[in-house]
């Protein structure tokens, strides 16, 4: 039996769909989150050379990830509104900015406490710590630009060629360690190659990571329904719904 995906482009059909795939995700992010803290606090050893401090990449490694991949998956949708001129596409890269500019924050807040005891310094003007600053930068310009423009449609045009553009900063930042001698090391953890640390290091990141995912996705979503609120106002099939909703809870 196929599925015709192209009906869930729509926002009638997908609002009550992210409703719930909201919720499941949001509860799945929680069980992940408790889990990966208990393995990466307790269960983890403690790193022969920077001791107990290293526990910090629990949390500084996957919204680091998390804020490049977003930052990816919201220049796809960009696209996609630009191709297609699809109003579901520019709602979902208007719902993962805010989300990507948490991660980048995160990323570089954690990643200074974790520099402090490690390099001596909260900050150094290196290329990974400099390309991630202006990732941050480029996720809180989308926002300011589409607050600036007071017509919908033209602040998805704009926004969407301001991510396009920004997004050749996530391969710089992928490829700082490579490409300039910076304080951060090389990847520990490789899909062609074993990984550099203890296999219960590995997995708190891993169970870390997939709770940012479970996270993102249910917030995302989550706001993609107030977006969808937002700029359909007045259309028959929001104020059926509002309605229904209304007289359900008497």
């Amino acid at each position: 039996m196929l599925i015709n995906w192209f009906r869930f482009a729509s926002p009638v059909s997908f609002y009550p769909i992210a409703g719930r795939w909201s919720f499941a995700f949001g509860a799945l992010a929680a069980v992940l989150a408790g889990a990966g803290l208990v393995v990466g606090l307790w269960i983890a050893p403690t790193d022969a050379t920077q001791g107990d401090a290293y526990r910090i990449i629990f949390i500084h490694v996957p919204t680091a990830w998390m804020a490049m991949f977003i930052y990816l998956v919201m220049a796809a949708w960009s696209a996609l509104a630009l191709g297609f001129n699809t109003r579901l596409s520019a709602m979902m890269a208007q719902a993962l900015a805010p989300t990507g500019a948490l991660m980048a924050g995160l990323a570089l807040w954690t990643g200074a406490f974790w520099g402090r005891p490690t390099w001596g310094t909260y900050w150094a003007w290196d290329a990974r710590m400099t390309s991630t600053l202006i990732l941050l930068f480029l996720y809180l310009g989308v926002i300011a630009l589409r607050s600036a423009i007071e017509e919908p449609r033209r602040a998805d045009r704009a926004c969407a060629v301001l991510a396009l553009v920004g997004a050749v900063n996530v391969p710089i930042i992928y490829f700082s360690v490579q490409w300039w001698n910076t304080l951060h090391q090389g990847s520990s953890i490789s899909l062609t190659a074993a990984p550099k640390m203890a296999m219960t290091m590995l997995a708190g990141i891993l169970i870390m990571t997939a709770a940012a995912w479970c996270y993102t996705i249910a917030i995302v979503l989550s706001r993609v329904q107030a977006i969808i609120v937002e700029r359909e106002r007045g259309a028959g099939w929001l104020e059926s719904l509002i309605e229904w909703r209304a007289g359900s809870e008497h």
